[in-house]
């Protein structure tokens, strides 16, 4: 238990793609159970409010429409907020094993706090009239630049901590963790 407490709250040593991956789906699992099971039926949850868009009034639906984003906004930046170390810890574990600072892992993760700020105080959407009462939100250019840069930088991310080998042998961070656990299990 100890060692699975280690991985989610220090920044120390190296992990293996293998642990990155299953570390990270165990995160998003408690994430959409959070998210999902508990917050939305508590009305604080990501999902738009239907019974506005039901009603038939089209401003009652823009306004859920653009509340649901804002809400988005706001649950995603208290929920990244609140796994931040855990997902600094894995990340920045995870290129110490490329022999990496993991810079790069905090960096994205305050540009993903930064995204999720922007949408849940608004600034990033503005409303686009199509006629008839009826409005919807819409990204702005800015907004959909920095979140396709974002996303870019996602992949990368991605792909150099989920997909490429670490270091063979020690380096200035630790031993290789294949080794450990070879060593562990002789």
């Amino acid at each position: 238990m100890g060692n699975f407490l280690q991985l989610y709250r220090s920044m120390d040593g190296r992990i293996g793609r293998k642990t990155w991956w299953l570390a990270t789906i165990a995160l998003v699992v408690v994430v959409l159970i959070l998210e999902f099971v508990i917050l939305t039926p508590l009305g604080l949850g990501p999902m738009p409010n239907l019974a506005a868009a039901a009603s038939g009034d089209p401003a009652a639906a823009s306004a859920a429409a653009l509340d649901s984003l804002h809400r988005a906004g706001w649950v995603g930046l208290v929920m990244s907020i609140i796994f931040g170390l855990p997902i600094l810890a894995i990340g920045v574990k995870r290129r110490h094993d490329r022999d990496n600072s993991g810079l790069d892992v905090k960096i994205f993760y305050g540009l993903s706090l930064l995204l999720n700020l922007v949408q849940a105080l608004g600034l990033g959407t503005s409303m686009m009239d199509l006629g008839n009462g009826v409005s919807v939100p819409t990204p702005s250019l800015p907004f959909s630049i920095l979140s396709f840069l974002i996303g870019i930088f996602a992949i990368y991310m991605l792909v150099v901590l989920g997909f490429l080998k670490g270091t063979t042998g020690a380096n200035q961070y630790g031993p290789d963790p294949l080794l450990v656990g070879a060593a562990a299990a002789a």
